[in-house]
């Protein structure tokens, strides 16, 4: 005789309203932070980031530890809601990043944004990874691989934020100069490898840097790749135009959001990094129709308005600028920052030179591929998250990540002075599919920025 399965005890009340007043309050604050900081000139991360920060140890847990304690409490179970929640966030984030990816712009652009994008991953690389084998111990988690961690930061180093970038060139109404077309090319380039060296890297620091520990995570990404674009994508591509065929827009965002999680939850169980597969399968679903990324909107809103400002405002609260007091950590910061700089401004010229870009146009690429922005923050909570950082260096990595979000417009500005309309572009500003902008100020505040298809050229 088969016992009866005692049930599932529910949330506890308590736990259920510290949750529900966190998520209110980190959203309510991410979104009008997020908002102050577009009219200030800065990217809505830099807001939402400030939330944590106000709510974080660095302010509310010195002003009012009582407070804090209560409305954040230093308990897992707790805080792993919010997690959650967060990471499911992130993970829909890094899928549409993915359904935006433009091959055919990749294509069109194709050696010119390889050399951009080689030049704007092999330098940083390497100077990040000497910068993780320079950096003070302190930097390292307790029992932290070296090597595992120069490798993180050289990782970390490497990545541009394209829907960062993407949105900068927007609101600088220079998504449709060639500038921005190339920017956006290269800055494709860069995220596709760097989220396989994320993923590779990430299952490196789990399972060792020795003999398999190694070889698997590579031959997993291969598999993967190959699985992906010879199995998933056709069988995506009949999965999606079926859902539209419904002509009913919920199963539309419905069946995304299941092959995002899914695709997400095979890499993760494969020992790669589960933000991998969610852009995978976002860029699976970005080779079908336009008609159907259309009817994503509703997904990229929700998103885009609730789900990435709590991730970010989650993210922040791990911040604790009270490190940057030792001059040790700040001196480490301000390395950081320098050779990450360099890495990328330095890199992307490099690269765009050797391919025959001019040198204003090359200044200008280095600018705006130098934005880390949300890229690096997911970055940085996935090392976090795998033990490979410690709270000092995912602060450090975080504002480096800001900060260099911040360079980009008035560098931008400053080279754009220098460069001359082409007759190309003249005549794509002149389309009337590339003149229907919206206002720099009703433009939604959104991390994903994607440029329209229509006038990409």
């Amino acid at each position: 005789m088969r016992l009866a399965v005692s049930p599932i005890p529910p949330l506890p009340s308590h736990q259920l309203l510290v949750f529900l007043l966190q998520a209110g309050l980190l959203v309510l604050l991410a979104v009008l932070c997020g908002r102050l900081a577009t009219r200030l000139g800065m990217p809505a991360v830099a807001g939402e980031l400030c939330v944590g920060i106000l709510l974080g140890p660095t302010v509310l847990g010195n002003v009012s530890p009582a407070a804090a304690n209560w409305l954040l409490p230093r308990d897992a179970g707790q805080f792993h809601l919010l997690d959650a929640v967060g990471q499911t966030g992130v993970l829909l984030l890094v899928g549409i990043t993915g359904v935006e990816m433009d091959v055919a712009l990749v294509r069109r652009r194709g050696v010119t944004a390889l050399g951009v994008g080689a030049g704007g991953l092999l330098l940083p690389f390497g100077l990040g990874y000497a910068a993780g084998w320079a950096a003070p111990a302190s930097l390292l988690p307790d029992g932290s691989d070296r090597p595992v961690f120069a490798l993180f930061i050289a990782v970390a180093l490497s990545v541009s934020a394209l829907p960062v970038i993407a949105k900068i060139l927007t609101d600088m109404r220079l998504i449709h100069r060639d500038v921005g077309q190339l920017t956006l090319a290269a800055g494709m380039v860069d995220d596709v490898v760097g989220w396989i060296l994320l993923s590779v890297v990430s299952a490196m620091a789990v399972g060792g840097t020795q003999g398999h520990h190694l070889i698997v995570p590579l031959l997993a990404t291969a598999l993967v790749l190959t699985v992906a674009f010879c199995v998933l994508r056709p069988l995506a591509d009949r999965v999606m135009k079926a859902a539209e065929h419904t002509s009913d827009t919920a199963v539309v965002v419905g069946t995304a959001t299941a092959f995002v999680l899914l695709c997400a939850a095979a890499t993760h169980a494969l020992g790669l990094e589960a933000m991998f597969g969610a852009f995978l399968a976002g860029m699976l679903i970005s080779s079908g129709p336009r008609s159907l990324r259309a009817r994503l909107a509703p997904l990229r809103t929700v998103v885009l308005a609730v789900f990435a400002p709590l991730f970010f405002a989650t993210a922040g609260l791990r911040l604790d600028l009270s490190a940057l007091t030792s001059p040790a950590t700040l001196a480490a910061g301000a390395a950081l920052l320098l050779v990450a700089v360099i890495g990328k401004v330095v890199g992307v010229f490099v690269g765009a030179k050797a391919v025959g870009v001019e040198t204003w146009e090359s200044v200008a690429l280095g600018g705006a591929l130098n934005a880390r922005g949300v890229i690096q923050l997911v970055v940085a909570a996935a090392g976090l998250r795998i033990g490979v950082l410690n709270a000092t260096s995912y602060t450090l990595i975080v504002l480096v990540a800001v900060i260099t979000s911040l360079m980009a417009p008035p560098i931008l500005r400053w080279s754009m002075r220098h460069i001359e309309h082409t007759p190309e572009e003249k005549l794509r500003l002149h389309d009337r599919s590339v003149l229907d902008w919206k206002p720099a100020d009703q433009t939604p505040d959104a991390h994903v920025g994607a440029p329209s298809r229509r006038g990409s050229a």
